[in-house]
């Protein structure tokens, strides 16, 4: 290394004697479109993964309901199909890829397979891989599927039926996609995995070198050539430049001396630097940082105070948005008046709220029986028009 320093310079260069060597320069951030946000945000991301994961395994295990009218139906081909979508996943399965897509991407598309006019199957389809067609008035007309450089386009029927389910999160300023919470904290999932990077290398490495080479010429006289200058830099640059290689013993010879110049992670608060952007990861996506273990969070009291909150204010209010972009586009297939719905009931985490529901329901004596039942969440039954006790 620096073996070049010993040969005789034909040409000196002017200036001081000094060659920093900095590992910061300019941040340098990844691609914000679907498959960089999927492979750095999600696959590469413990935190988003996490995130994820949860929220889509969450909402994806809440049951369906479906009503005509009033009425709870008990069993429905409509409520069949969103049981079993297809012959190859069931519904569980099936709604956690959408939910997992929604969160990732922020795009979630459903596709309906339908035969003589009504739908028989349901898949979704992966949004990297999908196009918004725009229409003459500017509303969605077709969505183009790309896979493997073939192109099929997906158009309405001949009763003006598009067989697609386009879900999108929130973009302030797109008329067709939406905002990925990934793409809102990718600067946060960026410096999370560059420190996990970092910290691999300084386990594989032992020793972190950064700051300043000084060198003086073989007659005390401080200089380099331009030739000299050039390669050092280059040298410096590719063993010794980026997370790879942070922290790799440096060999000095020649006349050159190393003068360390920055501040050690734990000076820097490298550790606090990070749990602050695993919290700021899951806060895009409504995670409570309490349920990822996430150091330094004490916004609830205990561990089922912030499960409730996730519960109500991440998973069900995405679960019934579903219900409702089910019931627009795909109830109609399948005749007037069906409406879907979520059974909240069947979730443990809810238990303590509900129970204290009914409890005061029950306390309610000014009430009737179907009153109850409709603030409860419970369609009408026979003879219940009547007080309670």
């Amino acid at each position: 290394m620096f073996d070049f320093l010993r040969r005789t310079p034909p040409e000196k260069k002017s200036g001081a004697p000094l060659i920093a060597l900095s590992l910061q320069g300019r941040a340098r951030w990844s691609g914000r479109d679907t498959a960089s946000l999927a492979r750095i945000g999600v696959m590469k991301n413990a935190v988003g993964y996490a995130c994820v994961r949860k929220i889509a395994s969450a909402a994806a295990s809440v049951p369906w309901l479906l009503y005509d009218g009033a009425q709870e139906l008990e069993s429905h081909p409509l409520l069949a199909l969103l049981t079993r979508p297809n012959g190859s996943e069931d519904g569980a399965a099936l709604f956690e890829r959408w939910y997992a897509f929604l969160q990732s991407a922020g795009n979630a598309y459903l596709e309906s397979v339908t035969l003589e006019g009504v739908p028989r199957e349901l898949y979704v389809l992966r949004p990297d891989r999908m196009t918004v067609v725009p229409g003459a008035r500017g509303w969605p007309a077709a969505y183009d599927y790309s896979v493997d450089g073939q192109t099929t386009r997906i158009t309405r029927d001949a009763t003006g039926f598009l067989p697609v389910l386009h879900a999108t999160l929130f973009h302030p300023l797109d008329d067709y996609y939406g905002l990925s919470p990934l793409e809102v904290a990718g600067a946060a999932v960026e410096v999370h995995n560059a420190g996990a990077q970092w910290t691999k290398a300084l386990l594989d490495n032992a020793a972190r070198p950064s700051g300043a080479l000084i060198y003086k010429g073989p007659d005390g006289a401080p200089g380099l050539t331009d030739d000299q200058f050039g390669r050092l830099k280059r040298e410096l640059e590719d063993a010794y430049q980026g997370a790879a290689n942070a922290g790799r013993p440096m060999v000095l010879e020649g006349g050159l001396d190393w003068k360390a110049m920055s501040l050690s992670p734990s000076d820097m608060g490298f550790a606090d630097s990070r749990a602050a952007a695993a919290r700021e990861i899951a806060l895009a996506f409504g995670v409570p940082p309490m349920l990822l273990g996430i150091p330094g969070d004490n916004t609830f009291a205990n561990y089922a105070e912030a499960n409730l909150s996730f519960w109500r204010q991440a998973v069900l209010p995405l679960v019934a948005r579903t219900a409702a972009s089910l019931t627009r586009w795909l109830a109609p297939r399948f005749g007037e008046g069906l409406r879907i719905g979520y059974d909240a009931d069947a979730v443990d985490a809810l238990a303590e709220v509900r129970q204290g529901l009914w409890d005061k329901l029950n306390a309610a004596s000014f009430l009737t029986v179907n009153e109850k039942r409709a603030a409860a969440g419970y369609s009408p039954v026979e003879g219940g028009d009547m007080l309670d006790g």
